[in-house]
């Protein structure tokens, strides 16, 4: 079976501490932090670093690292900073800039920033973004062409933006290090509302195996045995689990049964 790791979007209201000891009570194999390089602090590393000891997780993923035209390479270097100084093993990477060729150059940046730490940088496309679809993710990871680039699947944006499992199977599994998992309705949003596009991903994602997404079939389209994020953020689920570790438990549950229904 996959490790499942909890991300940090699970619980977003939660600082690195509480997210961690959420993942541990929930019984979940790793976790995921989110990094905002203007309010991380060393005391922020400090006490994080004692969390993951004490919980015996590893890090999956530090994010988010967020390209756009105007944004400092000092940010995004602090990010992958802090997931070295954390053991992190990939850092997740989305793009804002219209200009793939700028995306590109800089995600090589980061590539060789991250040399010698342990960790991919990481690609996710989707419509909330200017790296909308599959096709336009490798085209930037192939002008990339470092060692560390990889590319981040998550079923909502797969689905949203008219990628096919069929063009999933085709990757080449050295490009995909995890992936993150969840189910979503099948109603779409339009693409032309930003808004509506926002809400369907941070508010209205389901669990595994309850929403109306072909998650079985893409999940023997990646590589077998990746540790899957589960990165379900969802309104239902922050009403009815206000408390972390409730919620962790929920999701973790959740996702191993829907994993052992496709043994």
């Amino acid at each position: 079976m996959n490790p499942i790791s909890l991300a940090s979007g699970v619980v977003p209201e939660f600082g690195p501490v509480d997210t961690i000891e959420a993942a541990r009570a929930g019984g979940f194999d790793m976790v995921g932090l989110w990094v905002d390089p203007a309010e991380w602090t060393a005391g922020n590393t400090r006490d994080a670093r004692a969390a993951l000891s004490a919980t015996g997780l590893p890090l999956l993923d530090v994010e988010v690292i967020w390209l756009k035209p105007d944004s400092a390479m000092d940010d995004h270097r602090k990010v992958i900073d802090v997931g070295a100084e954390l053991g992190a093993a990939n850092v997740l990477c989305v793009s804002s800039d219209p200009d793939h060729a700028r995306t590109a150059a800089r995600l090589a940046q980061l590539c060789v920033h991250a040399e010698g730490s342990g960790m991919r940088v990481a690609l996710e496309f989707g419509i909330f973004t200017e790296v909308k679809d599959l096709r336009a993710a490798l085209a930037v990871l192939d002008q990339v062409a470092h060692p560390l680039r990889a590319l981040l699947i998550d079923p909502i944006h797969v689905d949203r933006s008219g990628t096919t499992i069929a063009d999933i199977a085709k990757v080449d599994p050295a490009l995909l290090p995890y992936a993150q998992f969840c189910d979503a309705p099948a109603l779409r949003p339009d693409p032309a509302d930003f808004d509506a596009v926002i809400h369907d991903a941070i508010n209205l994602r389901e669990q595994c195996g309850e929403g109306a997404l072909p998650l079985a079939a893409l999940h023997q389209a990646l590589p077998a045995n990746i540790p899957l994020a589960i990165e379900l953020r969802s309104e239902m689920l922050r009403n009815a689990f206000p408390h972390p570790a409730l919620r962790a438990t929920a999701v973790a549950n959740a996702t191993r049964r829907w994993l052992e229904a496709l043994a």
